[in-house]
């Protein structure tokens, strides 16, 4: 099929075409005139529709004189649904979920600056702009991921807030173990790993008075299901969940779990700061106690050591006859596998 024009891709932000996904997503087929004739629409709309759907990755089968039918069973994020799943935590929770988001952070840290409730919860359906760290663009086929961002008030200043993205990311790793996927590591800061693929990302804006109070946006990016079109588009080994956890995912519950993780999460780390998680964090790290190579952001790498965080989330990086502190950096594996090293300190 040609690529889509900017014009197609623009009329994918439409209602209309979410409406289109709406009556697809019973795995039915659906003719184009019974299609056109429920939304008082032209044939032409409708199969206009359709094709900006195929360039969001979605597989849509086409048979002469039956109509139109997805490849796959595609859910719709549900704000009932994700509230179920997040339990009593949804009771602090004020969840929307829009259909397009131009960057869900963005338009929360917006929200922020104009006294949105801390809890405020914003999915999108589909991120034109989602980003990750240092502006690096989040791929995600429609209905293959979660992508979302949580509006968190601290009384704290920014300053206190150390060690956040560190605690963040270990919610989301028990999320992801209570949801079926075993062995998930964390790559410092704030990468949440399967078998060396990324499976999930986050990136914390913040803003706020010296010694408080400060707002939190926490966005994050989880893969759900990762086809081929997509896993072409990104940059590094990437999994999804339902690889992991060897089976279908709700995308409700996957948020809903995560949002009852993060919760719980946040109202410790208000209290009592990332010591205490400390241990728990470097049970899941990846690189621990292994060689990495350590890229600074003025472009300088240096070899040595991962021996773990500190309790402000620092990295220990052990070089020489000397541990150095990083608080930002980007971190490469530079030797043996996990499960390598895991090995050899077993046998040592």
């Amino acid at each position: 099929m040609e690529p889509l024009t900017s014009a197609i891709l623009y009329r994918v932000s439409t209602a209309l075409t979410f409406r289109i996904l709406r009556l697809l997503a019973d795995g039915d087929f659906h003719s184009g005139a019974t299609l056109a004739r429920r939304l008082d629409v032209s044939r032409g709309t409708v199969w206009n529709a359709v094709r900006a759907l195929d360039g969001l990755g979605l597989e849509v089968h086409r048979v002469p004189g039956r109509g139109y039918r997805l490849a796959e069973p595609f859910s719709l994020l549900d704000r009932a649904a994700i509230a179920r799943h997040a339990g009593d935590a949804s009771a602090r929770l004020a969840i929307e979920v829009a259909d397009v988001a131009d960057s869900t952070n963005s338009m929360l840290m917006a929200r922020a600056a104009t006294g949105a409730a801390s809890g405020t919860v914003l999915a999108a359906e589909w991120q034109e702009s989602g980003r990750g760290r240092r502006g690096r663009a989040w791929h995600a086929g429609l209905g293959g991921g979660v992508t979302f961002s949580l509006l968190w008030r601290f009384v704290q200043g920014p300053s206190a807030l150390a060690g956040l993205s560190l605690a963040a990311g270990l919610a989301l790793v028990r999320a992801m173990s209570a949801l079926g996927a075993g062995d998930v590591a964390l790559k410092w800061p704030n990468d949440v790993l399967w078998r060396n693929g990324k499976l999930a990302g986050l990136l914390i804006e913040m803003h706020g008075d010296a010694l408080g109070p400060s707002a939190v946006v926490i966005g994050i990016g989880i893969n759900v299901r990762l086809s081929d079109a997509v896993r072409s588009r990104i940059d590094q080994p990437a999994e999804d969940l339902e690889t992991a956890s060897g089976g279908a995912v709700d995308r409700n519950a996957v948020l809903g779990r995560v949002l009852a993780e993060l919760t719980s999460m946040l109202d410790a780390f208000s209290r009592d700061g990332f010591a205490p998680l400390r241990a728990e964090w470097e049970r899941h790290h990846a690189h621990q106690d292994q060689a990495v190579t350590v890229t600074l952001p003025d472009g300088r790498s240096h070899e040595g050591i991962a021996r773990g965080v500190g309790d402000d989330g620092a990295l220990l990086f052990e070089t020489g006859n000397a541990v150095r502190r990083l608080h930002s950096a980007e971190l490469s594996l530079r030797g043996a596998s996990r499960s390598e090293a895991r090995r050899a300190r077993t046998d040592a």
